[in-house]
Formats: C-alpha cells, sequence, structure tokens
C-alpha cells in the first residue's frame, strides 16, 4: 500500500477591521500579518521538499483568504494551485455579524440557538466531515498518482472543518468548545495513510511566532 502524508493548512489572518464572523462572505482578504504567515508557511513546506518530502497536490478552498494563503507554497513548490469547494468554510447563520453575548440575545438569532449539537446555526457537523474527507480522499489519491510513493499534498481551509476533521480521525465527537479548537491560523494538521488507513495525525504551527496578537475570532 502506498504511503501519503495530506497537510490541511488553515488559512492566515484575516483584514477584518470590524470583527465579524466572516464565513462565506466574499472579498476578506488576507491581512498583512496573514500574508507574513502565508509566506511562513511556504517556507515550512520548503524545506520539507528539500528534505526529500515530494508535493505534487495543492488546492484550496474558493474564498479569498485560502486562496491567498495557499498562493506563495505554490510558488515555493512549483505546484499548480487547485480549487475545491468541497474545501470552503462551514456555513453559518451569524455571517457578518459580531458574534457575542450582546448580539445572541437578540430574537431574530433564537430560532438558529436551538440545537448546539448539530449545530442548528450552521452547516452540520456531519456534512463538513463528509466533504472534507471526500476531498482529503482525492488528495491522497492524486497526490500517489502523481507523485508515487510517499507522496504529499497540501489542502487550505478553515478552521472548523479541519477541527471537525481532526476530531473524527481521533474517536471523538464532533460537538466541542470553539475555544478549545487546536487549529490556529496558518496551523497544519498532517494526515498520515498506509493507502487508505490513517497512520497518524500530526499537528503543527509554522507561523507560531506571529500568533500573539493576531485576531482571535472564533471560527473565523
Amino acid at each position: 500500500m502506498a504511503q501519503a502524508t495530506v497537510h490541511l493548512l488553515r488559512h492566515g489572518e484575516v483584514f477584518n477591521p470590524d470583527q465579524v464572523l466572516y464565513g462565506r462572505l466574499p472579498e476578506f482578504h488576507l491581512s498583512d500579518r496573514g500574508v507574513s504567515m502565508a509566506f511562513l508557511v511556504a517556507e515550512y513546506f520548503r524545506a520539507l521538499a528539500e528534505d526529500g518530502a515530494v508535493f505534487s497536490y495543492l488546492a484550496a478552498s474558493p474564498l479569498t483568504r485560502a486562496q491567498e494563503t495557499a498562493q506563495p507554497s505554490a510558488s515555493a513548490l512549483g505546484l499548480a494551485l487547485e480549487t475545491d469547494e468541497r474545501l470552503i468554510e462551514a456555513g453559518n447563520h451569524f455571517e457578518g455579524a459580531r458574534v457575542n453575548a450582546t448580539e445572541l440575545v437578540k430574537p431574530r438569532y433564537w430560532k438558529y440557538l436551538w440545537n448546539p449539537l448539530r449545530p442548528s446555526w450552521g452547516e452540520p457537523y456531519e456534512a463538513q466531515l463528509l466533504r472534507m474527507r471526500g476531498a482529503i480522499e482525492t488528495a491522497r489519491q492524486t497526490a500517489v498518482e502523481r507523485g508515487g510513493d510517499g507522496a504529499q499534498a497540501i489542502l487550505v481551509s478553515h478552521q472548523l472543518p479541519i477541527w471537525v476533521t481532526h476530531l473524527s480521525l481521533q474517536g471523538r465527537r464532533l460537538f466541542h468548545d470553539p475555544r478549545k479548537r487546536e487549529c490556529s491560523l496558518a496551523s497544519i494538521t498532517a494526515i498520515d495513510f498506509d493507502g487508505a488507513h490513517v497512520r497518524g495525525v500530526r499537528y503543527s504551527e509554522p507561523a507560531a511566532a506571529l500568533l500573539p496578537g493576531a485576531a482571535a475570532t472564533p471560527g473565523a
């Protein structure tokens, strides 16, 4: 069975002066810090390649922040940047709002808060997991087809879909406290495969030096 690694990369910091939950809203670009994060990640992947890693597939969510995060890695590795709609951010009824206690008590939002286990305010966790696992399997197969045994792929996505996938791979429940997600800006959740079997999951933060002072909006 061919081995492979699929890296789930969360996008870098976004320019968001109004501190809204931007979700799938268009035209939210990386901040200057976010751009620097993307280049740090690209250097991380370049170093792996120089050490012998073979990267043969790179895809990103269609959202601007994910595309901008992926571009430096595409350039560093000489890969074409492909788009996979399945990597998009989770749908959320609070898009455009400041999600805080003051906002959530407004009556217009009550109809979305009846079931946090689903969650009722957006795309169900199971639906996110289903599309993410599909994108990951495509990446695994394509990486091996193009790069051979041991090839690696990079998928640029968003915090919640990545974290739900991580929880599933660890055999944990998908419902969770958003404040406790291990998926910081520009972080990498690497999934190692033997054939279609998941051998292990690793987490790293190549842009850790830029995290102090960065935006910390849950789910953004």
